[in-house]
């Protein structure tokens, strides 16, 4: 892990698990927002920002980021890669997103894993909603009720997934990875 040792063990942080997805799948979609939403009044997400998230953890004691990591690790192990295709575009009340195909729903036998993993470790609360496979793209104030083509990103696939920590900075968050699993292995 490379930031736990920057923080003391009761500094409460802000983390999420997330599918990591290869460069060129990044590539196509940061292609394709600069193209789908340009002019629009809205933020596009860095391609830094482009992931899966599989549970938001929120704001946490850094000392419990072993046993997540442990837990993610775990969930990891015994996943099966996910191919994730883009079904659709969906807006929220701030967010843009892409829902996912999810593709013998494998995501989301992860997803469900390792959120049944964080809550018996007491640092995850289950959402009331079924889990749903997306990638957040842009951000808004006002819904700008837009209805993009899709994007052209064939099937993608995630070897990795990761627990994030993310700083709130008046710009945005900003997040880093603090450690990386591979899926499967």
């Amino acid at each position: 892990m490379n930031s736990a040792g920057t923080v003391g063990r009761d500094e409460r942080i802000r983390l999420f698990c997330a599918l990591e997805l290869p460069g060129e799948a990044v590539d196509r979609l940061a292609a394709w927002q600069q193209e789908a939403f340009a002019g629009a009044d809205v933020r596009v997400l860095p391609r830094e920002h482009l992931h899966v998230t599989l549970a938001f953890l929120g704001h946490r004691p850094s000392g419990e980021l072993p046993a997540i990591v442990d837990a993610l690790r775990d969930a990891g192990r015994g996943a099966e890669q996910p191919l994730l295709t883009a079904r659709r575009y969906r807006e929220t009340r701030s967010v843009g997103m892409l829902v996912l195909e999810d593709a013998e729903e494998r995501a989301t036998h992860l997803a469900v894993d390792l959120q049944d993993r964080l809550e018996r470790l007491g640092v995850y609360e289950p959402e009331r909603r079924r889990w749903l496979p997306h990638l957040s793209v842009i951000r808004f104030r006002r819904a700008p009720k837009l209805s993009p083509e899709l994007p052209d990103l064939g099937p993608i696939a995630p070897s990795e997934a990761a627990v994030f920590i993310s700083r709130l900075r008046p710009t945005g968050a900003q997040y880093e990875v603090i450690e990386n699993v591979a899926l499967g292995g």
